[in-house]
Formats: C-alpha cells, structure tokens, sequence
C-alpha cells in the first residue's frame, strides 16, 4: 500500500438529466417567474418519462477500478463525454461519486478548468494565498514560491488585479502555475494545453516533465496524444465511462487512434476476389514493421519504420511499381514515394512479391501516420495509371521518448510540420 497515490474501486458516477439547482439559492424576480411558467411543462414531461418508463439519468463513470503508484505519470484518454473529467471530479473532491470509492495518499493539487478555485473579486496575489492555503501549504512555504509562481504564470503587471479582469489564457497561467509550483505529491490536470499560447503550452509541457521526474504522481487528461505518448509512461482509456485499454502510452494511445480512423498497422485480404487489384494484381496484405520485421503500432522517432506491401502477380501483362502516400491524421500530406529500381519498370512474370519501403529514423514528426498504397502503371506523357489502390489501408504512431537523440533535443514544446529530419550542422568561429 505505501506505494500507491491513488486507487479506485467501482467508481460510478450517475447524473440526473434535466436536473436542476438546489432550491436553497439566490435568484433574480426574472428567474423565479421563469421558474413558475416553466413549471407544468416540467411537470408534464416528467409524467411522460414515467409512462414510457425511460430512466432519466446517465452513467458517466460505470466501474472505474483503477490504481496508480507513487511517482506514475498516467495519461487518461478518450472521446468527448467518456467520463474523463467526471473522473478527476470525484478525485478532487468536487464531487462524490454515487457508487464506490477513492483513495489517495498525499496532497492533492488539481487544475480541472479555467478559474477553478479562484475567487472572482480576489486579486492575484490574494488567490495564489488562496489556493496554497487549500492545498494545506503554510504561510511560509507559499511566499517561498511565490516569485517563482508570478514569473511562471507571466501576469506580474496584474498580480494586484481582481481575477475576474483576467482573460482566460491569463486564468490558467495562474491556476497552472499555483497548482505545479505548490508541491503536491498528486497533480491532476484536465485539458491545460487547450488553453494559451504557444509558449504557454512549452513551459507546461517542461514543467509537467520536471515535476514527474521529481517522482510525483500525475493524472493528465488530454487530446494531445503526441504529449500524452512524451509525458506519460502509463494510458487508460475511458469508453463510455468504462476502462477500455490500460498499458504503456504509446500502445494504449495507437489502439485509440487506430479505432479512430479506422485503420491498424496490419490489413490483410482473405478473399483475393474481393482484395484491390485487378485481372492482373491483387494486393494480398500490407504492414508496417519494425527493423526485426515485426507488426507495429508505434515506433520510437529515431528508429526505421518498413511499409510492406506483399501482392499476386497471376498475368505478366503489366509493370507494377510499387509505392506509398503518408498523411497525418488531418489527412495533411507527408510524402509520396515509389520504388525507383529499374527491374520495376518491366512486366513482372506471375508469383508472389514482397516489398518493403522503408522510412529512415529521425524523419518522422510524432503523431499519427496514415498509409495508402498503390501499385501503378507508367504509360505515355507522364501518366500512371493505378493498377491497385489502397486508401488510409494501415497506420501507426511515433512517439518520442524525451530522452533525447532527436531533432527537438531537449525542447520539451509542440514541433510543428509533418517532418523532421536531424541534420548534421558544421559551425566555424572566426
């Protein structure tokens, strides 16, 4: 037990639809009249769930059983609406759930949505105090930090502002910067790299990074799965309320995507009528494999990736050149590329053939990489006709490590553009 920062057992969590405030509020004339004329169409539909016996309530989480060890960084991924932020909810104390129960060992500090736990009519400085005070700090340890957390956040010029003058980006510099700098043993943070700018996100990402190599535990929830695969050794990924998948980032997060759009490293076609080709060629399977010749999800960036493509030659009618397009999965182009060798540009006498482009390490940007496939046809004024074509037929995810050996170094931000090569790089003083 005395490793363990957070254990769950059967956590639901059920909403009532249509459920509204408690009535033990303040509220305008206005509302209180909204209230009352609204009143017998609430009524009325109320009666109809009944007499059509539909429950109106929802299970946002539906059996989270979950543990995470001291020092773990776990990414928590999944679709809009499968219970990712209910889930940090309940571990935050926001909420409780309705079934179950959480554990953790530790201070907690949360950053779940812009502002929360600030106080609007408190300045800056008044609700960086706050919060310290909240997450047990004392008096002394928060003014120990605070200069740390103010250059951090970059509002110095409105520490002394009322928070709700603040934008959005400026709330969560703040937040961010309390929540990461205050020490807890157990940091929870929900969809931080959606707000703020550019250099906002980078010092995130750096200081999330130092703060796991502290050995402090970390649940981060996001749609950013190239920062999930570099910050996180550990993935859950939540369906519909449930754990779906749980293992290493990189897996859990290639299995994720590849439900997605669709596609896996590995697509092969039993029924050869049916396969892409035609009287000539039928494309028989094609992977993407490691340097072993292994099926992979997902490839370390500074590593070779192969694209095999294996298809029957049964009549020596054609030239069959083969080749690959890679796109991102915005569908944005990487490359296009064919095998140039010249005993492609003959008819191939009928058989089974393998081959295999392969694509060098540090070539690749992180994320999702989608295949197509074609075998084509050379013919006059430049043309190619495609004799077999397979569409976004496989895909696979390159995931950087951080440990360096890349083209990033140890810039710890976002690296934009679908490539990037390490080059070498000559530097002469004079």
């Amino acid at each position: 037990m005395s490793d363990v920062a957070i254990r769950t057992e059967g956590l639901r969590k059920r909403y009532q639809l249509g459920a509204r405030a408690s009535a033990f509020r303040y509220g305008a004339l206005r509302d209180t009249l909204s209230d009352l004329l609204a009143a017998p169409f609430r009524r009325a539909a109320g009666r109809e769930q009944s007499a059509n016996g539909r429950a109106p309530h929802i299970w946002a989480l539906d059996g989270v059983t979950l543990e995470v060890r001291k020092g773990e960084v776990l990414g928590v991924i999944g679709r809009n609406g499968s219970g990712k932020s209910t889930l940090l909810k309940i571990l935050s104390r926001i909420t409780r759930p309705t079934e179950g129960w959480a554990d953790l060992y530790g201070r907690v500090g949360s950053l779940l949505e812009v502002g929360t736990g600030f106080h609007p009519e408190l300045t800056g400085r008044e609700n960086i105090f706050l919060n310290g005070a909240i997450l047990g700090m004392r008096r002394a340890e928060i003014l120990r930090k605070f200069d740390d957390i103010v250059d951090f956040s970059g509002v110095s010029k409105f520490i002394d502002t009322p928070v709700r003058h603040y934008s959005s980006g400026m709330y969560v510099r703040l937040a961010f910067a309390v929540a990461a700098h205050l020490e807890p043993e157990v940091l929870l943070v929900d969809e931080v790299l959606a707000v703020g700018d550019a250099a906002f996100q980078r010092q995130c990402l750096g200081k999330m990074q130092d703060v796991s190599q502290s050995g402090r535990t970390i649940l981060f929830v996001s749609h950013n799965m190239p920062a999930v695969t570099r910050l996180c050794s550990r993935a859950v990924l939540l369906t519909d309320g449930r754990i779906s998948e749980d293992g290493p980032a990189d897996t859990v997060v290639s299995r994720y995507l590849s439900a997605e759009l669709g596609t896996a490293a590995v697509r092969e076609w039993a029924d050869q009528a049916s396969a892409p080709g035609n009287e000539a060629v039928r494309l028989k399977s094609v992977r993407v494999i490691d340097a072993d010749g292994r099926p992979v999800d997902s490839i370390d960036v500074r590593r070779a990736v192969g694209v095999e493509i294996v298809f029957d030659v049964t009549a020596q009618k054609y030239q069959f050149v083969p080749g690959f397009t890679l796109a991102n999965d915005e569908g944005q182009p990487i490359f296009n590329a064919i095998d140039t060798a010249p005993a492609w540009r003959e008819a191939r006498p009928p058989g089974q053939y393998t081959t295999i482009g392969w694509i060098p390490g540090n070539l690749l940007n992180e994320g999702r990489v989608v295949v197509s496939v074609a075998l084509g046809t050379f013919v006059a004024g430049g043309r190619s006709i495609r004799q077999a074509h397979a569409l976004d037929v496989v895909s696979f995810q390159v995931v950087d490590p951080g440990e360096g050996g890349t083209a990033r170094g140890d810039y710890p931000g976002h690296w934009p553009a679908p490539v990037r090569p390490l080059l070498q790089w000559t530097t002469v003083r004079r």
